[in-house]
């Protein structure tokens, strides 16, 4: 059975994104580049994981009034895990073909967004 291999990221939403990146460079001492997101190394598992804000009127990581956080999970093989997602009766978005990888997205019983990351297959 394909399987969930990590979290590629994590993305928050913010009433004020810039205060809340200067809170946590200046709290937790995270080096947050506010347009791209901040990347951690991760020399133990996959490439790396991206802390991100955005505005809370955005749709991009769910309906702004229900969803504050986004997970963005690595597996691995992204078509084998959405054909398990179907078969389980949840829907999938089309996935969308970065130069850092493939992506779709689910919702799951509550309606929070998921997003499924697989950095390294090439075709569906």
């Amino acid at each position: 059975m394909t399987k969930v291999i990590g979290v590629g990221g994590v993305f928050r939403r913010a009433r004020d994104v810039a205060r809340m990146g200067e809170w946590y460079v200046r709290v937790l001492g995270i080096n947050l580049n506010l347009g791209r997101g901040t990347t951690f190394d991760r020399s133990l598992g996959s490439d790396s994981l991206v802390l991100r804000f955005f505005d809370r009127a955005r749709s991009y990581i769910g309906d702004p009034e229900h969803q504050n956080v986004m997970v963005n999970h690595v597996v691995d093989d992204l078509g084998g895990f959405l054909n398990h997602v179907r078969e389980c009766g949840v829907d999938d978005e089309p996935v969308q073909v970065e130069p850092y990888g493939r992506f779709s997205w689910a919702t799951d019983p509550e309606g929070n967004r998921l997003w499924e990351a697989s950095p390294v297959e090439t075709t569906d």
